[in-house]
């Protein structure tokens, strides 16, 4: 697995997009942290940005990457080679080019500029949203063999989960805003990654005061040792579920 992972990651590491996403998060971030000079603000501006780009590019890129190397991936299929094994050599790779993207664009520099609390689990948060949504890529490259169909489905997750869901959350709120909704929406919040990114992050530059009753409650859970441990477990389940489905529909499919 690690042969075929490392040819992969370096076959990806010289693919002009990956290139053109690092340096757009290099420049992005840079430009946050020179145009405010509090870094609270810089850091919330480029929050905004990440959370919108990065799973996009993931889910695409990934999508678009595993249909070009169909033939590669049926080249190996002929080898005495495990299925599992090219299926996680595939992830690992593509998921260690984009998390190395982000790392150079964003990571580094906001961490240099602006090392603290917030920086630190901005880029835990980052990474583990990259494993996420190319584990989402994964699950929807193999459940078709038309390449149009599996970006119309990886654009439909991206969809539901940066602006339907919290639109869904929204409605929930409105229309049961004469209830107690703190441990519901906690639920409804743990069903999007996306969210709780935005959460943990939120709270760590201290701005649950803006969020009323509910950020208070939110930071007494998430800024807690248990709330920590919940919410990046929450992340890592958001990443195994989707690849753990994608591996059995791999091994079982006819390529």
């Amino acid at each position: 697995m690690i042969k075929i992972a490392k040819y992969v990651l370096y076959d990806i590491l010289r693919n002009r997009i990956i290139i053109l996403y690092t340096l757009f998060l290099l420049v992005v971030t840079l430009s946050m942290f020179s145009l405010d000079s509090d870094p609270g603000k810089s850091t919330l501006s480029l929050l905004n940005i990440i959370l919108l780009v990065l799973p996009l590019v993931s889910i695409i890129f990934t999508t678009i990457h595993f249909f070009n190397s169909y033939e590669f991936i049926e080249l190996l299929l002929s080898q005495p080679v495990n299925r599992k094994t090219i299926f996680f050599a595939e992830f690992v790779a593509l998921s260690l080019a984009l998390s190395l993207a982000y790392l150079i664009g964003v990571a580094l520099p906001m961490l240099v500029l602006n090392y603290n609390g917030s920086s630190i689990y901005m880029t835990l948060a980052g990474l583990l949203l990259t494993f996420v949504f190319v584990a989402l890529a994964f699950g929807a490259s193999v459940s078709t063999r038309d390449k149009a169909k599996a970006i119309g489905v990886a654009l439909l997750f991206w969809f539901y989960f940066t602006l339907i869901y919290d639109g869904f959350i929204l409605y929930i709120i409105y229309s049961f805003s004469d209830y107690p909704l703190e441990k519901v929406t906690l639920t409804l919040v743990s069903l999007n990654p996306i969210d709780l990114a935005r959460i943990i992050i939120l709270l760590k530059l201290d701005l649950s005061a803006l969020m009323g009753y509910t950020g208070a409650f939110y930071k007494n859970f998430f800024g807690s040792n248990l709330g920590i441990i919940y919410s990046f477990l929450s992340l890592a389940v958001w990443t195994l579920a989707p690849l753990m489905l994608a591996m059995r529909r791999f091994v079982r499919k006819d390529i």
